[in-house]
């Protein structure tokens, strides 16, 4: 199988804040912002496997601010890491001023992706190799997270988490 750049798996799209997409105080609902954020996720994560896929989490959700009615919303998808039939991936929301034209990181959010076969059973996925240093940092996290998460789920023992440890051992 043969690995994919990070960059291969981006994908954009650009929203608009509609009153219909408002809560009542005129910012953009967060379960909006989440569905925009899986549609454009599951994308990315189609990009790097070519396969069907599903959610497993949403592993990091950050509502720095709000998004006000007639915003314009652009929401940039990559994986950051594959691991044999999940992918981690970063949605990074911005948002630009409709009469300034000033962009600026609102949101993120980082998705677990797994993909599956016709019959709805895990399948491997592509090795995933990043090129900038964000992606390499993203990638170098994606394992901590995981280990993390694990552990959270009780999947894990605290002592079987090699990359959790290194941060915390001196070696």
């Amino acid at each position: 199988m043969k690995s994919r750049k990070a960059s291969e798996t981006l994908a954009i799209t650009t929203r608009i804040v509609l009153p219909n997409d408002t809560n009542t105080l005129g910012n953009l609902f967060g379960g909006q912002l989440l569905a925009w954020m899986d549609v454009i996720a599951s994308v990315s994560a189609h990009r790097h496997s070519r396969r069907v896929v599903v959610t497993a989490s949403v592993n990091n959700v950050s509502f720095r601010e709000p998004i006000t009615h007639s915003s314009i919303v652009t929401l940039e998808a990559k994986v950051s890491r594959a691991f044999s039939s999940s992918m981690e991936v970063f949605v990074d929301v911005f948002v630009e001023d409709p009469v300034t034209g000033k962009t600026r990181k609102s949101n993120e959010a980082i998705y677990t992706f797994v993909a599956v076969d016709q019959n709805g059973g895990p399948i491997q996925v592509p090795e995933l190799v990043p090129e900038t240093e964000e992606e390499k940092a993203r990638f170098d996290g994606a394992m901590r997270r995981k280990e993390l998460s694990l552990i959270l789920a009780g999947k894990m023992k605290p002592s079987d988490a090699k990359e959790l440890r290194a941060l915390f051992n001196e070696e």
